[in-house]
């Protein structure tokens, strides 16, 4: 079983011959041309680790090869609507290709298997190096590096909105953790185009989206007020949730403007004097983007 095991090998014999077992049905499908050429069986027997079980599923990472590591993911809560085609929607978005998208490389279903596989980014989340405690001054991020990531995340998700019109919410689950950075501090969205796929009421529990101000109606407008409590998580260094949604509603308007250099912005930031309104500007963005009213967003 794949699902909540902590270390992967100590799981039981049995247990790795139903893997074995799942690994040879023929529901296996490479996209993007299989780019990277391995088979079900060399994905889930190998050197395999789970590395996290949070947000939409369990993720593993996989050795292949001594230049191949993959990273996958066991997608819990899938719908069962018979209406939906899980394989189909898959292909969609495995021919999606934009520099800020990590592109979804492989889709496995089977009965009640759902997995989702992608190249693995060893240079971690945006939210590892916002974050990260442990990290030293001279590896924070710099506000040129910050401007950046945000120009990517806005460009990857106006790819999405181009490239389906007519679906509810394109990504439906922006946040900072779900954003790897490669070694240029490129930014990656992951994630995108699951919510049809993700039964309604655990997507309610599970993905961002539900926690804008109009969590039920889930419009277009719904993704941009992700955007927004991202760019005011990156430029502020909100640590929780929380405080960047209040962040959002007084924290920042209560503060005179000119004092949000000393009061607001991250200070782990570096930046140039030159750059000052640059950052005013960009921050005032995040907020326009968090309009509680979505028709004014």
């Amino acid at each position: 079983m794949l699902e909540t095991a902590l270390d992967y090998q100590e799981m039981k014999h049995d247990e790795k011959k139903r893997r074995n077992q799942t690994a040879t049905n023929t529901t296996f499908h490479l996209m993007r041309g299989g780019r990277h050429k391995f088979t079900m069986q060399e994905l889930l027997g190998g050197d395999t680790h789970v590395v996290g079980n949070v947000g939409l599923g369990t993720s593993f990472l996989s050795l292949i090869s001594e230049r191949l590591i993959m990273f996958f993911k066991r997608l819990e809560s899938v719908t069962n609507d018979e209406k939906l085609d899980f394989h189909g929607h898959m292909m969609l978005l495995g021919n999606l290709s934009h520099p800020n998208l990590l592109p979804y490389l492989a889709c496995y279903h089977y009965k009640d298997e759902r997995f989702l596989v992608t190249d693995f980014v060893i240079n971690g989340s945006l939210a590892t190096h916002l974050h990260d405690e442990q990290k030293s001054d001279e590896s924070r991020l710099d506000w040129a590096t910050r401007l950046k990531i945000i120009k990517g995340v806005a460009s990857g998700l106006g790819y999405l909105y181009q490239e389906f019109p007519t679906l509810s919410l394109p990504h439906g689950h922006l946040k900072s953790s779900s954003v790897p950075v490669d070694d240029a501090f490129n930014p990656l969205l992951t994630d995108y185009g699951l919510l049809p796929i993700i039964k309604k009421e655990e997507a309610e529990k599970l993905m961002v989206a539900y926690k804008s101000p109009e969590f039920n109606l889930t419009t277009k407008k719904t993704d941009v007020w992700c955007l927004g409590m991202l760019i005011l998580e990156i430029m502020t260094g909100g640590m929780g949730k929380k405080r960047v949604e209040d962040m959002a509603t007084t924290w920042v308007n209560s503060i005179k403007r000119e004092e949000w250099r000393q009061e607001v912005f991250d200070k782990n930031m570096k930046w140039e004097m030159d750059s000052e309104i640059e950052t005013i500007d960009l921050l005032e963005i995040g907020l326009h983007c968090c309009e509680p009213d979505y028709e004014r967003r």
